[in-house]
Parts: C-alpha cells; sequence; structure tokens
C-alpha cells in the first residue's frame, strides 16, 4: 500500500510538521513523522486479531517537542555515554554537552537528531529520512549527510537502515529510542514480558553509569538472557549493577558480532501473543527496562511511568570512542557509517 502523509502540526519555529503511514497487507502499520525521525506508532494485531499501538509517545507533536525518556527517537551522531562528554581525534579533543552527571548522553537534548526537522522522501513501503549536520555542531567535527530509512515489509518487519557521510573524522553511533509494550503502549508494567539476548557477555558500568572497560561473562548473574525469562525475573535481585542502573540499562556483547545481520534478541507478551524478534549487523545492544521514566501522560489519555516499556537499542558499545578495545565508532571521508536494524513481529 503506497505511504499516506498528513499534518501534524508545526514547529516552535512554525515550520509544517508531517505524519506519514506505512501499511503492509497484514494489518500492520508504521507511523512515522519528519520531526526527529520518531516512530510514533506501531500497530500490531495479536493472537485474536486485535490491533494495538505497541509504542509509546504522544497524540500531538508537541509532546515531542520536551520528550525527555526519547519516545520512539532516532539518537545522533552519538547515541548512549560518553566519560567526560569529551573524545580525542587525532590528538584533538572534541568538547559536547554536559547533560547527564558529568556524561554526554544522547548527544544533545535539544539539538540532537530527535529535535531535527528532516527532509523526507516516501515510496511504495518506506520513508526515507535525511538531513545535513555542520561541523561543530553540537561539538562533533565533520559536515555530515545523514539517512534514515523506515520499511515496512509484508513479513511484518519494520526495518531501520542508517547510512551516514562526513567529510572529516567524526564519532557516529546512531540508535533508535523506541519503548516497546507489546501488551498495548498503555498497559502497564512490562515485567511479565520474556525476553531472551543472544550475548555471553556485557559491559559493566561504573556508578556514573559509563562502562569500566570489562566484557564479563552474563553465566550465573541476573544478566543472563541467554534463554528466554521474564524481565521482572531479576529485576530486582541484590546485584550492584542492577543498583547503578536502577534495573537494566546496560549493553550486552552480541555473541559472534561479525557485521553481517544476525537475530540477536526476541521479546514475547504472554497475554497477546505478540513475539518480537531483533536483528541487527552491529556489535551491542542496550537492554533498558524503562526504570527512569517520569510520570507522564502519553498517547490516548495513557499514563506512563516507570517500565511501562522496554528499549533494545542497536548501537557499538557506550563510550567506545574513549575505549580503545570496543568497537570503532570513527567514520569519516574514508569509511562511511551503515547499519541495518530489524524489528520482526509475530502474534
Amino acid at each position: 500500500m503506497p505511504v499516506t502523509r498528513k499534518n501534524f502540526g508545526k514547529t516552535p519555529e512554525g515550520k509544517e510538521v508531517t505524519l506519514y503511514t506505512i501499511q503492509n497487507s497484514n494489518g500492520v502499520s508504521a507511523e512515522v513523522t519528519n520531526f526527529g525521525a520518531i516512530l510514533v506508532r506501531f500497530l500490531v494485531p495479536d493472537k485474536k486479531g486485535n490491533v494495538s499501538d505497541i509504542v509509546l509517545g504522544y497524540d500531538t507533536i508537541e509532546g515531542y517537542f520536551s520528550n525527555g525518556s526519547f519516545f520512539g527517537a532516532t539518537i545522533g551522531p552519538s547515541a548512549n555515554r560518553i566519560d567526560n562528554a569529551s573524545f580525542m581525534i587525532d590528538g584533538t579533543k572534541y568538547q559536547l554537552a554536559v547533560n547527564d552527571g558529568t556524561n554526554n548522553l544522547h548527544s544533545d537534548e535539544n539539538q540532537g537528531y530527535h529535535k531535527r526537522l528532516w527532509d523526507a522522501q516516501a515510496g511504495e513501503n518506506y520513508v526515507t529520512f535525511s538531513l545535513e549536520d555542520k561541523d561543530g555542531s553540537m561539538g562533533f567535527p565533520g559536515n555530515k549527510k545523514v539517512q534514515v530509512t523506515y520499511t515496512l515489509t509484508d513479513e511484518n518487519e519494520l526495518k531501520l537502515d542508517y547510512y551516514v557521510t562526513s567529510d572529516k573524522k567524526t564519532l557516529i553511533n546512531m540508535t533508535n529510542h523506541t519503548y516497546f509494550n507489546l501488551a498495548g503502549h498503555n498497559s502497564g508494567n512490562i515485567e511479565q514480558h520474556k525476553l531472551q539476548i543472544n550475548a555471553s557477555r556485557y559491559t559493566p558500568i561504573y556508578p556514573r553509569l559509563i562502562p569500566t572497560g570489562e566484557l564479563a561473562p552474563v553465566a550465573d548473574t541476573p544478566f543472563d538472557f541467554r534463554e528466554i525469562k521474564e524481565i521482572g525475573k531479576d529485576i530486582e535481585a541484590e546485584n550492584e549493577q542492577l543498583k547503578y542502573g536502577q534495573g537494566y540499562d546496560h549493553n550486552w556483547v552480541i555473541d559472534d558480532a561479525d557485521g553481517t545481520l544476525k537475530k540477536v534478541a526476541v521479546v514475547e507478551e504472554p497475554t497477546t501473543g505478540r513475539r518480537m524478534e531483533v536483528y541487527t549487523d552491529q556489535t551491542g545492544i542496550q537492554f533498558y527496562a524503562g526504570s527512569c521514566i517520569k510520570p507522564v501522560a502519553g498517547k490516548e489519555g495513557a499514563s506512563y511511568g516507570k517500565r511501562s516499556g522496554l528499549c533494545l537499542e542497536t548501537q557499538a558499545f557506550p563510550d567506545s570512542i574513549n575505549q580503545e578495545h570496543f568497537p570503532n565508532v570513527i567514520y569519516g571521508p574514508d569509511r562511511n557509517y551503515q547499519t541495518t536494524t530489524v524489528y520482526k513481529l509475530y502474534w
């Protein structure tokens, strides 16, 4: 089915915002907006044929102007945390916004890609968002051309393709920050969801939530999701790492990551029968159980709060730019950034 579009309000500067709806032949639809390249709605049937929106968000564009929890957001140029909000490339230090204790989190609260108005081009079953980001923007070097494409297939896959070029060496580590609740966005706590992650190791963190540099085994810890289990089973366990993250807010090291697209995680919701598989070509996946969602009014009168949704953010490891043995996140004239993530739904 062709992509449809409608007005979604205006930016604070008075520019028109558009909401695009992509549909497939199985009753699945995704709604995305050119403000922030944000996933606003994702409507999916359940085992009884009832269709629900399974992502947290807002009914109107005004909610996304603040969006403190980054609902549905495309994060860039750098997702997650950077220690001391700074990094070095070829002897030059780059200073970013200090917006998370002493860290940089998600590039910039107000100027990050989730707050930009992107150009958009719609095809039969996709929308490609693009923007240009100038050298020095938010403290990052390089004139960058950025593209994010959302594609919805008849195999019930929501596919996200990222592509970035830069005329200087720069840090690129993007992700999507959608919060999923497979019971429906307004269904409350996600602790009854079951999760499996194909990862034998994870990256422990300091209290300031920056990785220590260790690649620690998940065996015999609450971080072992190699076999599917309820998210709530161990989330309140006596564990220093869980205390630091107020639950799960950690990066898992994907097993056998080799740059090809692999299934890395599975989420199941028992009451609706919905199941989601996550595929990526990235090295890491940040599982965030939504413990820090502040009470806020969401879509359709929903009240969101602690653990109302979960994020599975495919990316390179947090703070990779400052940790030599972590994945290489420097891109530039001789190395373009290109990555794919797929969320595939069953019911």
